[in-house]
């Protein structure tokens, strides 16, 4: 993630380490990363990756080089083929920059641009498993109990911990696009966070920790209230129903983070170009073409 990088970067520089960032420009075809995946390169150490193999290792190499040549950036193009023994078909335009201060800023600008908010709503064994399952993910996590006791001591990494009784703040300033996560002690409470996010009818993500019974009670509630059917339909409820059925609160976290990178991949899908991978040139926008579209 570009926030650690970011972190581990600063770290670097306060201790006259000199540091090269490693960008994928341009990626084209099929490649072990996408186009703005970075790592950090020091003289002995390297942080992130931009897929690994023998493209990492030249990349390293290169970055060292320059670093030691003491040049301020460098710039490559790779086919990924079987001059440099990969055999993904793709090509790759890599920078390497000497990092300071302005590429640190421009890695947070990054992660904080580009990251969605999710609002988990409870700190129980459940709540307290997905706060660690997805504060490493490419999310903004914002977490949120009344009961400050319920979050522990452990550290789950980059995480907002609110202690607050405000959900129907929380709901209202959350961007569009977002996720909503709810699982409390309390069904009542629940509900009426569900009820909050549906209404507004533009949240990516609604989820709800429960049994089919509970989403069938739920769904009368809604219907009451006038919230349109087609809201209520996209309501996940049961999280990380993938077919497992395992109830432990670390399975049930793995796979409702599935479930969440899968939700935010495919809207980036359908928006993201696709490329002939002999020219480079863009074929057509993901999304406009029935096989692309995942089925129901």
């Amino acid at each position: 993630m570009s926030r650690d990088l970011a972190s581990t970067l600063r770290g670097w520089i306060a201790q006259g380490t000199p540091v090269a960032r490693v960008l994928v420009e341009r990626a084209m075809g099929s490649t072990p990363r996408e186009a703005g995946a970075s790592m950090l390169v020091g003289p002995t150490r390297v942080h992130g990756t931009i897929g690994g193999g023998r493209l990492e290792l030249d990349a390293v190499e290169a970055a060292r080089a320059m670093l030691e040549r003491g040049e301020d950036d460098w710039r490559w193009d790779v086919p990924l083929g079987p001059a440099i023994g990969q055999c993904c078909g793709g090509r790759v335009w890599l920078l390497a920059e000497r990092a300071d201060g302005r590429v640190a800023e421009a890695l947070d600008a990054s992660e904080n641009g580009g990251r969605p908010l999710v609002l988990l709503f409870g700190a129980g064994h459940v709540g307290r498993a997905l706060a660690r399952a997805l504060a490493p993910l490419p999310f903004r996590l914002r977490w949120i109990d009344e009961r400050p006791e319920e979050f522990g001591e452990a550290s789950v990494g980059d995480v907002e911990i609110v202690v607050s009784t405000d959900w129907e703040r929380e709901i209202a300033a959350a961007p569009a696009g977002s996720a909503c996560l709810v699982l409390t002690h309390s069904h009542a409470l629940d509900s009426l966070i569900v009820a909050a996010a549906l209404e507004r009818g533009d949240f990516t993500y609604v989820g709800l920790i429960g049994s089919r019974t509970k989403r069938r009670r739920f769904e009368r509630a809604f219907r009451d209230i006038g919230i349109p059917e087609a809201r209520i339909g996209s309501l996940v409820c049961p999280i990380g129903d993938r077919g497992i059925r395992d109830k432990r609160p670390d399975v049930i976290a793995a796979l409702t983070a599935a479930e969440l990178i899968e939700t935010f991949a495919d809207r980036t899908a359908r928006v993201r170009p696709l490329y002939d991978d002999a020219t480079g040139e863009v074929m057509h926008e993901r999304g406009q073409h029935e096989r692309f579209r995942r089925s129901a």
